[in-house]
């Protein structure tokens, strides 16, 4: 028998292979070992309270209530109603279901008394355009509607633009205007017909009430076409419902006036016009990367789980509870706000938010949006994991029902986190005689909706922190808007590229703050300091300038009206009548964070829209007819305005032991400047107001939490109270949801 061989090159090369294996075995084996486990998903200790189920009283509308609403509002033969999205202006139009908030006695008392719950009822607003009138009604009871009950009349020429007669002005434009300039389109802009251009109007529509004539400012169709006008502006006089009666009253072509579009092609043709010479610009508007990402940077996670919970319209975290709510036309609201089950707020919410521009041309130099008209939370578009919310944050859908034939599903356009806000909440370290360290992270729940209302984008926090405090803040991001740089628009503002000049205008952002600080019987008070020239007691013929508390207590709601351009005391405080351990008052304080313009003068038509604006804080008696600072109709008819607030306050009511609603005013003054291109930070633009606990506590609640730390010398490495000590034996690494994004869905669209 031959004796076969295997061939040494063979043989050498399996036993290479083998060794090899076992290296990379070993080497996966001592991976695995020493690799984190993941962090637990579930909560490791239980939460402080429980669920209020009854906050469902706040919750907006769900899908099936809307349609409810809808079907039921349908079916009233008599009101000839259409639910088409392009429905025409001459046509009676559903435009908005939304919650009708129930009285506060009645809410209060089913919250707080276990009374019945209040009846459930949604607010619904119709176009008549073939009646000539908008009215407002409310329907109910929800899910199943049997009444509806008419609330307000106004006029037609208040409402909001709709899709359907956005859908006609740009086909008007595009055969009343673009198709008789076909050349000056090509030469300058190089476009044809209009199509390669993008419109944005100015608001309000006109100079006096009844007005709807809007200037049209056109923009390049590119990214960030806010930033990028061409030079061609057209006023549309559409105050008919018939947009057969539509006309254009003039046009502004680099800086100068025509009554025509004929006018215009004729003088643009025989020379008689300085021309725009078509140039073709850098991509300056994009947000996409110049540079391609290099690595992740630092993120959140939860070790031992999520310590905050969100069940329906109700949120839990540490000592705090509160509902939520978001409104199609103003925002985000939270209600029923507790600390320790104790009420200290029973709303705050957004209200609105203007701007008042400045210019030479006429797109922005009438220019005062004042953004619930068209829907501050309406444009709650989803929020994108990572970058708008920690990756980690709890996302949350809503829906909505405004200018739209059935309601919208808006997936992810609420977030909640709990966040480390980068500072110790507290901390003394203890350097003399009795050596210690103590100190406490700064964690705190956010609850946030962004919200992108034309070229803003506007990010809506309320921040609730372990001190007892409360924080509603607004930082805005986005789009400057801009006008074509003609011969003197410098004035204005600043070039922010060739040929843009970015507008000066204000940022005005009204919030509600409805405290009830220990019930509904509050007063408001004042603190401040002044210097007294004090005798030295030990030596009397010595004097000294000693800083003094002033108090005072404001009796009336004129008193209280604190205006912007005087000066306020510096402590502004909601007040009960009760006393915490050491004999003084418990109360709540207002902190205004602001960096406002100046408000439009008084004298101004339009300026009575806008009036909350004229105060830092306005203090009021609670009433439910006085739900709101401004309206959906404001902007469209802004010289008689369906809500004026400076009305709240004419009536000078009493404010000692009532219960009290705080309106803050804050906001920014925003000067473009070449770094808002392309797109202006949330860095140093925004503003807010925080609720602080002014005697309310007799120590500092945090003082109880959790997270706090303390050394002492010897028990350097102790976890007993110090879990920073243990995180190098717990590290975990976190469990992650994928990335998705659907923000797309929700977008207006000017299609059937």
């Amino acid at each position: 028998m031959v004796e076969r061989r295997m061939n040494p090159l063979v043989k050498w090369a399996l036993i290479l292979f083998v060794l090899v294996s076992i290296i990379l075995n070993v080497v996966l084996i001592c991976i695995q070992s020493g690799r984190a486990p993941k962090c637990s998903a579930q909560r490791v200790h239980p939460l402080r309270g429980k669920h209020n189920e009854r906050s469902g009283v706040f919750a907006d509308l769900t899908r099936e209530e809307y349609l409810q609403v809808q079907r039921y509002m349908v079916s009233q033969k008599d009101l000839d109603i259409s639910t088409k999205q392009n429905t025409k202006p001459s046509e009676n139009f559903l435009f908005l279901i939304d919650l009708s908030l129930p009285k506060k006695a009645d809410a209060l008392a089913y919250l707080d008394m276990s009374a019945a719950k209040p009846v459930r009822e949604a607010t619904v607003v119709v176009f008549f355009g073939s009646r000539g009138h908008i009215k407002e009604y409310t329907v109910g009871p929800l899910p199943n509607p049997t009444y509806y009950k008419a609330r307000a009349e106004h006029p037609i020429n208040a409402r909001t633009v709709t899709v359907g007669e956005y859908t006609q002005i740009f086909q008007f434009l595009k055969v009343e205007v673009f198709s008789k300039l076909g050349k000056l389109l090509k030469e300058s802009f190089h476009v044809g017909l209009g199509k390669d251009l993008n419109p944005f109007e100015q608001m309000p529509r006109g100079v006096r009430s009844g007005d709807r004539t809007t200037w049209i400012s056109f923009f390049r169709d590119a990214a960030g076409m806010y930033i990028q006008p061409v030079g061609i502006e057209v006023q549309l006089n559409h105050e008919s419902v018939n947009s057969s009666d539509w006309r254009v009253e003039r046009l502004l072509y680099n800086g100068q006036y025509f009554q025509t579009a004929e006018e215009l092609r004729e003088k643009y043709d025989a020379g008689s016009v300085e021309k725009i010479v078509y140039k073709e610009s850098p991509d300056y508007g994009s947000l996409k990367p110049k540079t391609k990402p290099l690595q992740v940077g630092p993120q959140q996670f939860y070790v031992e789980g999520k310590r905050y919970s969100v069940s329906n319209n109700h949120v839990l975290y540490m000592d705090w509870s509160f509902a939520f709510g978001l409104s199609s036309l103003t925002g985000m609201r939270v209600f029923d706000v507790r600390h320790k089950d104790e009420r200290i707020a029973y709303e705050l919410s957004v209200q609105e938010a203007m701007s008042v521009y400045g210019s030479l041309t006429p797109g922005m130099m009438m220019t005062k949006f004042l953004d619930s008209s068209i829907g501050i939370g309406r444009f709650a578009h989803e929020l994108v994991r990572g970058v708008d919310c920690p990756y980690e944050a709890t996302y949350i859908d809503t829906y909505r029902y405004i200018d739209v034939a059935a309601p919208v599903r808006f997936k992810n356009s609420i977030c909640v986190f709990e966040h480390n806000m980068g500072q110790p909440l507290r901390r003394h370290f203890s350097d003399f005689f009795h050596n210690s360290y103590g100190g406490m992270v700064n964690s705190a729940l956010v609850f946030r909706t962004i919200t992108a209302i034309g070229n803003y984008d506007y990010m809506w926090d309320f921040i609730f922190y372990q001190s007892g405090s409360v924080e509603a803040k607004v930082h805005a991001t986005g789009y400057i808007s801009s006008s074509y740089l003609v011969k003197g628009n410098r004035r204005y503002g600043h070039q922010v590229a060739e040929n843009v000049l970015g507008n000066i205008h204000t940022h005005f952002i009204n919030f509600k703050v409805d405290l009830d600080v220990l019930g509904v019987k509050n007063v408001f008070q004042t603190k401040d300091m002044q210097y007294v020239n004090v005798s030295l007691p030990w030596m009397p013929d010595h004097y000294a300038m000693v800083p003094e508390l002033v108090e005072n207590q404001l009796k009336t709601e004129q008193e209280a009206a604190l205006r912007y351009g005087t000066k306020t005391p510096r402590y502004l405080h909601i007040a009960s009548n009760q006393t915490n351990r050491w004999g003084q008052q418990r109360s709540y304080r207002l902190q205004v964070i602001s960096f406002t313009g100046d408000h439009l003068p008084e004298s101004q038509p339009e300026e009575r829209s806008m009036s909350w604006a004229r105060y830092k804080v306005a203090i009021t008696k609670h009433k439910d007819s006085e739900q709101t600072s401004s309206s959906l109709y404001s902007q469209n008819n802004i010289w008689t305005p369906a809500v004026d607030f400076s009305k709240y306050i004419e009536d000078n009511e009493s404010i000692e032991d009532e219960d009290l609603v705080a309106w803050v005013t804050t906001g920014f003054l925003h000067i473009p400047h070449s770094e808002d291109i392309p797109n202006t930070v949330t860095v140093g633009n925004g503003g807010g107001v925080l609720l602080r606990p002014h005697n309310y506590f007799d120590e500092d609640p945090s003082i109880h939490s959790p997270d706090s730390v303390h050394i002492a010398p010897g028990t350097e490495d102790s976890c007993v109270n110090n879990r920073m000590a243990c995180m190098a034996k717990d590290t975990c690494s976190p469990v992650l949801e994928p990335f998705t994004y659907h923000g797309f869905e929700g977008v207006m669209r000017f299609d059937d």
